[in-house]
């Protein structure tokens, strides 16, 4: 799908007071005091912005109480290289792991992560949501990796504890982006595929996840806005998640049905 300008009367995205913008920053001196002077901290927001650099690249750039945190917006977040590698993650995946991950290599897989996470969360207020996305998947890609071949097994389930988190971030993205579309069935897809991970992988705790609540916040907002088609498409993929004993899926649906009828 082609990025398109975000719609400020989209879903809640759970950011507020985010001030977004794009500069072209040209830096003749180390002094970064006319920057911070020009761009204030504002507590309560987050304040984050794409510039282009001198060679033409987009970076991003995050203002926080002391200065100003910048990311590239491709590869590792800090841009340095991996053995020629875009990043850690890529260069074990280029290379393969035949003897598994060390506790430190889990430990700077980590580490990459969380870079990560920090651009993912920027993305997300620039509403940049297939680079959200993208971001999601490269860190899920960690924990797997971790997960299949650390060696310590305390490293197996280190990341475990943030699936749900970014797992409900890729798929809130993925909706944002399809409503942005004006796609509304594509969103409802996107959450309900969302949730359908959530409930198979938090099992029994599903109900008390704030992922999970937040996603069906989305819907209860989006289910007004489908089309009156949707109702015979929802009845039929019901009737399908029944005969394929699909039941975490069957009770979603089930709730969009009531949703509609409200």
């Amino acid at each position: 799908m082609a990025r398109r300008p975000y719609n400020p009367n989209s879903l809640a995205t759970g950011i507020v007071g985010c001030h977004t913008r794009r500069t072209v920053l040209i830096m003749t001196s180390n002094d970064i005091s006319t920057l911070l002077r020009n761009w204030p901290h504002e507590p309560g927001k987050l304040n984050v912005r794409i510039f282009e650099a001198e060679d033409g690249r987009e970076c991003i750039q995050l203002r926080i109480e002391l200065g100003v945190v910048q990311m590239e917006l491709h590869g590792r977040p800090d841009g340095i290289e991996q053995e020629g590698c875009s990043s850690l993650l890529a260069m074990y995946e280029s290379q393969g792991i035949s003897e598994g991950l060390s506790p430190n290599a889990c430990r700077q897989l980590r580490e990459e992560g969380v870079q990560r996470s920090h651009r993912a969360a920027a993305l997300f207020a620039l509403s940049r949501f297939e680079d959200v996305i993208r971001d999601c998947n490269r860190n899920l890609a960690i924990f797997d990796l971790c997960n299949t071949h650390a060696l310590d097994e305390q490293d197996t389930i280190a990341l475990e504890q943030f699936r749900p988190a970014v797992i409900a971030l890729r798929t809130r993205a993925s909706a944002e982006w399809a409503v942005s579309l004006e796609n509304t069935t594509d969103a409802m897809a996107s959450l309900d595929e969302g949730l359908e991970i959530l409930v198979s992988l938090l099992g029994d705790e599903a109900e008390h996840s704030n992922e999970v609540q937040l996603l069906r916040g989305m819907k209860e907002a989006l289910v007004p806005r489908l089309p009156t088609s949707e109702r015979v498409d929802l009845q039929e993929r019901l009737a399908s998640a029944i005969a394929n004993e699909n039941y975490e899926l069957a009770a979603i649906l089930r709730d969009e049905i009531r949703l509609l009828r409200d």
